[in-house]
Formats: structure tokens, sequence, C-alpha cells
């Protein structure tokens, strides 16, 4: 009879399946942990991204800020320019018109049956409150004539002859009730002769101010 001992061979098989049973879970482990990196990395890279992209978000607006602030300046020195011009541009349109008109009311004051230009309501009102500061309906302008009319920033100076000193008052308060004229003030006068004429005159000078 032939005896076979199997109990060696037996424990070289078990032996064997453990350490291959072993390394099947190293894999397994080393595969699951490389699975979980690559998860990992590309939640980073998600999550790079996305700020990424909130960083251009932020740098676009920064860039527009800026852009909107360097425009508003720009356009408020336009504005400003704008409006330089523009009062040059009224300050010579003045400086052209504003004496003839003026001279203009000046004419019409001294034209018989006209006056100085006022408002109505407020020309009734300085009649009842001061009736001495009112002109004189029947006044007549062709006593008294003008010599002299200087202006220099916005005051002038007139100078004339006039048949007597309630001529120059009423000149002077027509002035004063002008809209074109103000701060009426009369310098101190003195009596002449006409050469020609022999007619005892009263030559006047007055100062006031101009509104144009």
């Amino acid at each position: 009879m032939i005896r076979i001992n199997l109990l060696p061979h037996t424990r070289r098989a078990q032996h064997k399946e453990g350490s291959q049973a072993w390394l099947a879970a190293v894999l397994v482990g080393m595969l699951v942990e490389i699975v979980l990196l690559f998860v990992f990395h590309g939640m980073k890279v998600e999550e790079l991204e996305e700020q990424n992209r909130k960083n251009r978000e932020i740098t676009a607006q920064i860039e527009q800020s800026k852009k909107s602030v360097a425009q508003h300046a720009a356009v408020k020195e336009q504005l400003a320019e704008l409006r330089a011009r523009e009062e040059a541009i009224r300050k010579l349109q003045s400086a052209r018109t504003g004496p003839t008109a003026v001279l203009l009311e000046l004419s019409r004051i001294l034209t018989p049956g006209r006056g100085p230009t006022v408002d109505p309501d407020r020309l009734m009102q300085i009649q009842r409150d001061n009736p001495l500061a009112a002109i004189t309906p029947g006044w007549d302008p062709r006593r008294l004539w003008i010599l002299s009319f200087q202006e220099e920033k916005r005051r002038v100076r007139i100078s004339g002859l006039a048949r007597d000193g309630e001529d120059v008052s009423e000149l002077a308060r027509r002035m004063n009730l002008s809209d074109y004229f103000s701060d009426v003030r009369l310098l101190p006068a003195r009596r002449d002769v006409d050469p020609e004429t022999k007619i005892e005159l009263v030559r006047f000078s007055l100062e006031a101010g101009v509104k144009y």
C-alpha cells in the first residue's frame, strides 16, 4: 500500500490563496485611491475655474468703472468748456448790444410823449407810495441837452445843459425808474450863460449804473 502525505501541499495552497487575496485587496485599495484622487482633482479644477471666472468678472467690472469715471471726468471737462464758451459769447453779445440798448433807452427818456421803460405795476406802486419819485407827465425833454455820454465798467457819466435844476431832477427821476439804469447820482451843477442867446442855463453831470 502506498501512502501519500498531502498536508504540506494543502498549506502551500492556502498560503498562496491568502497572498493573492491580500494582493487583490491592495490593488483594489490603490484603484479606489486613484479614483478618489481623480475626483478630488476634478473638483478642485472646477473650483479654480469658478474662481477664475469670478475674478474675470470683477476685473471687467473694475475696468468698466474706470472707463465710466474717466468718461465722467471728460464729460465734466467738456461741459465746463462749453459753459465757458457760452459765457464768453454772452459777454461779447452783451458788449455789442448793451450800450446800444442803453442809448436807445436814453433816447426814449428824452423823446416828447415817451418815458422810461418800466413795469406799469411798479410805476403805479411808486406813484402811490411816493408821488415825488414819479415822472412829470407834461415835462418837455427839449429843455435839456446831452453833451457827453461816457461808459466804463457798467457805469455811465452824462453831462449836459438844462434850462433849470428841475429839468435835471426830472431826468434823474426817469433814469431811476428805468429798467436800464440804477443808482443815479447827481453831481454838483453850476450856472452858465449861453454866449449867443444870453440865456441862463444849468451845466450838470450825473452818474448811474447800467443794466444789460
